[in-house]
């Protein structure tokens, strides 16, 4: 190899170092749409329906205390041809449920869906129960599955006379693939004209940034953001345009998302979360309190052996001890400075989350917080 071939290549290999690690963080911070946006129509559909389940071991409801019990079991005897209407039922073996699921996008019928099951009575356990065929229904009141089957519990429940353990929630669980699916959503993407992506995270510029990738990717203006949660890409009038492979490659597009300065803080568990743009002026933070510790450690006095005089008795004995947080510190936050820097100042003055949250509201108050303050 020649000196200058030798030359020209170590040129390209240093060049193409630079430009990996100059591309690399970016490319990280980058996120397909796929994880960001859903397209508009493909969705899921909200199922729910009520029914009973059979097969308990004396932990269903008391028909005494659950009225819809005992009529949906006498309806149910009688559409079998059992007529109950003068017997005085007493059975613990059955419960009435409320039976959900979710109907996935482009579901055909035959196709099976699971299905949750929830007591709705006093039931005790759903454990080795059988939930009988019960219709689920949509928003608009048609039948879309009928859920049938074996009700898998991960709770249970032992009682005894003097004592009980219950574990988990036996009075709801799940049957997986429990449900067949009767009619299916109309919805067809051959037929569309366009396409509609919302955005998980409404944001302007992110609805911005979406558009223009699609419009780089597409060689055309297709995609406009109509506002800061829909971005709008008009099919290419072509009859030939396979609709899966178009939204699939604009799903696997990368776009680095913009997040809004924002702090959030949740009073009951103590929890701060912070986002990377949150920006603080010149602030001086300062952090103490007064503590005063009591503390009675009551002493026994007793006369001397033998000593005719005198008699045994409790004397208090009392410590107190003030804090004033002397050996506090005081520190100086320079204008904007990052996230990081927040927390290692903060951090170095030893403050824990809970007076944490106090700073940051009183940093807010002086207006020093250039950021969103959201208390949960």
């Amino acid at each position: 190899m020649t000196a200058s071939r030798l030359g020209f290549w170590l040129h390209r290999t240093v060049l193409a170092v630079l430009f990996a690690l100059v591309v690399a963080p970016v490319a990280e911070a980058a996120s397909r749409i796929k994880d960001i946006a859903n397209f508009e129509g493909i969705r899921e559909n909200l199922l729910v329906g009520y029914g009973l389940v059979v097969g308990l071991n004396g932990t269903g409801d008391s028909l005494t205390n659950s009225p819809f019990t005992l009529q949906s079991l006498r309806g149910m005897l009688e559409r079998l041809g059992v007529n109950t209407k003068d017997q005085n039922l007493r059975t613990l073996n059955v419960a009435a449920v409320m039976v959900s699921a979710n109907l996935p996008a482009f579901a055909r019928q035959g196709g099976r869906v699971d299905v949750v099951v929830s007591a709705l009575g006093d039931a005790k356990s759903l454990l080795g129960g059988t939930l009988l065929v019960t219709p689920l229904m949509g928003a608009d009141g048609e039948v879309y599955a009928v859920a049938q089957g074996n009700v898998l519990v991960g709770g249970f429940q032992a009682q005894g006379a003097a004592a009980s353990v219950t574990k988990g929630v036996p009075t709801s669980g799940r049957i997986p693939n429990g449900s067949v699916v009767e009619r299916e959503v109309p919805f067809e993407l051959q037929q569309l004209s366009r396409l509609r992506l919302q955005l998980r995270n409404p944001d302007l510029t992110t609805a911005r940034r979406v558009s223009q990738a699609i419009n780089a990717f597409m060689g055309a203006r297709q995609a406009r953001s109509i506002d800061s949660t829909t971005v709008q890409v008009d099919v290419p009038p072509n009859a030939n345009v396979d609709m899966v492979s178009l939204m699939t490659d604009i799903e696997q597009l990368k776009v680095e998302p913009d997040l809004p300065a924002r702090v959030v803080i949740d009073e009951h568990t103590g929890v701060i979360v912070m986002g990377k743009e949150v920006r603080i002026d010149t602030v001086a933070i300062a952090q103490g309190s007064l503590t005063i510790r009591i503390t009675e450690t009551p002493q026994v006095s007793q006369p001397a052996p033998f000593s005719a005089t005198g008699q045994t008795t409790t004397v208090g004995r009392t410590d107190i001890q003030v804090d004033e947080g002397a050996g506090n510190k005081l520190a100086v936050m320079k204008p904007g400075v990052t996230l990081q820097d927040l927390v290692d100042g903060l951090n170095a003055l030893g403050i824990g989350p809970r007076d944490m949250i106090s700073i940051l509201q009183a940093i807010k108050a002086s207006g020093a917080l250039q950021a969103e303050l959201q208390v949960m």
